[in-house]
């Protein structure tokens, strides 16, 4: 009796608490507030910044700061169009490039908080390829898939505990959730998200440049040379366990029509 009470209890709450990510409409599961886990995010933000170190690179640091901000004022338009602002409660924005010619990617925290490494900007090669690749990062943050991915790792690892009490009672596991929830890690390599999540990025990543005044036909440009790069050999860290090139490049063509009508007037 007591196991069938605690897996309707379980079962209650999970459906308690799910949100929806704006744009697709989806059910995800939601456990954590995005309140406790920006402070986190924005000290491990700031030593990544701190210790990049920052691209020399003046035209392109300007292009991705410039891509950055009307992306982000398309976001917030889009988020007040639907009546959802106090989803960017805690927003605090910020777009940096990062020197390594070897790294290829690119990644927005929780909060708004961008980096480009340099490494990936020859395949951006203009301002629209940047704005594809920023539109699809900052759909990550917007969607709340760490948040998601934290409230799943957390009802894996410890249960349906509050994330607050967790951090009390294990502050080395409350961290290490948030850490990898977001991306961050020893190697400061990225969140292996789904392919549900990088295929929804890219559908709203579509509409958000569209918005922001970019082309979203030049979208599948982008990743025709993606694929061109990577050739036969390893996939790019940037693109692990995203959808395959031609599943992606046929979907973003398939979305286009319905970001058109973003198109500011």
């Amino acid at each position: 009796m007591l196991k069938k009470i605690a897996i309707f209890s379980t079962v209650g709450l999970v459906i308690w608490a799910c949100a929806s990510v704006p744009v697709t409409g989806r059910k995800q599961l939601s456990l954590v507030s995005n309140s406790e886990i920006l402070p986190v995010v924005r000290q491990q933000y700031d030593s990544v910044v701190r210790t990049g170190p920052l691209s020399k690179n003046q035209e392109q640091s300007e292009m991705i700061k410039r891509v950055g901000g009307r992306i982000q004022k398309a976001v917030e338009k889009y988020m007040a169009d639907k009546g959802l602002s106090s989803q960017l409660s805690g927003f605090a924005w910020e777009f940096n490039l990062i020197e390594d010619s070897k790294t290829v990617n690119a990644w927005c925290m929780p909060g708004g908080k961008v980096a480009f490494y340099t490494g990936i900007m020859p395949i951006c090669k203009d301002e629209t390829g940047v704005a594809v690749v920023m539109g699809h990062e900052v759909a990550h943050a917007i969607a709340n898939h760490g948040r998601e991915r934290m409230s799943q790792q957390m009802v894996a690892q410890t249960g349906l505990g509050a994330f607050s009490m967790v951090m009390g009672q294990n502050p080395g596991l409350g961290k290490s959730l948030v850490m990898q929830a977001v991306g961050m890690g020893t190697n400061l390599g990225m969140l292996k998200f789904s392919r549900e999540h990088e295929s929804e990025a890219d559908h709203m990543g579509l509409i958000f440049m569209t918005m922001a005044g970019y082309d979203p036909t030049m979208a599948p440009a982008f990743w025709e040379r993606m694929a061109s790069m990577s050739g036969g050999g390893s996939t790019p860290e940037f693109l692990s366990t995203h959808p395959s090139h031609g599943t992606r490049i046929s979907d973003l063509k398939g979305w286009i029509p319905e970001a058109l009508t973003y198109r500011p007037k």
